[in-house]
């Protein structure tokens, strides 16, 4: 009678290996092997038996001893500003989908936009040896990652570039986006348009000013000091903003929200009032098809993806220069931009 291949005894430590598997399989140790790391070379039929030998004798890899042979710890960082913002949520799931892609694992941490906080996590996070990073910037002089970048940490920066070095960069169009955007209250009657953003020392709040600025200059009308705003986003300074381009001496008619936190406080500071404002903000938000809000929307999940395949063709040997890469934005009209001046 044929014996019964049994599962092994874990208790005591008796852990699969390859060779338990290429037995099981019928297989030699490096078919085995290609198909734990993936690698072509394996028919379809090999690959089957493989696979079904692992899941019956619940093998699994030993990481810590493929970072002894390769010098690679099959994981990578990513340094976000704040994980609550709804922005980022599909950026880093499309990251850690790209890392589950080529076996590496996803460790992140939140900067809460604080340049002091990123360096010290992005610092760390090489520390522990992650082979690639990829970082939002909080700060404007990331000089503090050259010794990493020499010593082989893939570095990939998403959002905003780098400040003061040369590296691969992953971006939205914000210019190109603002732009579109307010051009779009233009063309519905508007020549009074606010403009309220993010921070002076954050790159996205710049080039999406900039934006502003250039289509109100192509349609030939005049910005009032009064009518743009940077700062927190936090609800109380929008709020305040808000209430003085609306009430002001020259009351503004539409609205330019920089990003999603200052559309949802505008939103909500508008929605009492008896004069009706125009509204197109940037960045999607949640309800906003159902609340009408037109916005121009980023496409987060693509930034991600986007930097993280760049990050790993890094990891491979691309052997080409640091490259800017600007992803384009989508203006989605669905009724607040639209309202013509009171």
């Amino acid at each position: 009678m044929a014996e019964t291949a049994r599962r092994p005894d874990h208790r005591y430590g008796n852990r699969p290996t390859m060779k338990d598997v290429a037995a099981r399989a019928g297989v030699g140790l490096k078919t085995v092997s290609r198909v734990v790391n993936g690698e072509p070379g394996v028919t379809a039929d090999t690959e089957r038996r493989v696979l079904e030998a692992i899941e019956a004798l619940g093998f699994r890899r030993n990481d810590s001893a493929r970072v002894l042979r390769k010098g690679r710890t099959a994981s990578v960082g990513l340094v976000l500003e704040d994980l609550a913002d709804p922005f980022y949520g599909p950026l880093s799931r499309a990251v850690e989908e790209v890392a589950r892609a080529h076996g590496a694992l996803l460790i992140n941490g939140s900067s809460a936009e604080d340049p002091d906080r990123e360096r010290e996590l992005a610092l760390a996070l090489c520390a522990r040896r992650v082979d690639g990073l990829m970082v939002i910037p909080a700060g404007d002089d990331h000089r503090y990652l050259e010794p990493e970048m020499r010593a082989g940490v893939a570095t990939v920066f998403v959002d905003r570039p780098a400040g003061r070095i040369d590296a691969d960069a992953v971006l939205t169009d914000s210019f190109g986006g603002a732009r579109e955007g307010v051009a779009h209250l233009v063309a519905h009657g508007h020549r009074r348009i606010g403009f309220i953003g993010d921070q002076p020392r954050i790159h996205t709040a710049v080039e999406r000013l900039r934006g502003y600025r250039a289509a109100m200059e192509d349609a030939g009308l005049p910005v009032d000091d009064a009518w743009v705003s940077l700062g927190s986003t936090g609800p109380a300074r929008v709020r305040e903003a808000v209430a003085a381009m609306v009430d002001g001496p020259e009351p503004v008619t539409a609205l330019f929200a920089g990003n999603n936190r200052v559309t949802v406080t505008a939103v909500r500071e508008l929605s009492g009032r008896a004069r009706p404002v125009a509204l197109v903000g940037f960045d999607d938000i949640e309800l906003a098809d159902l609340l009408g809000i037109t916005v121009v929307a980023q496409d987060a999940a693509a930034l991600g993806r986007t930097a993280a395949e760049r990050l790993f063709r890094r990891l491979e040997g691309l052997p080409e220069a640091p490259e800017r890469i600007e992803l384009p934005t989508t203006l989605i009209v669905r009724g607040s931009g639209e309202v013509p001046p009171a």
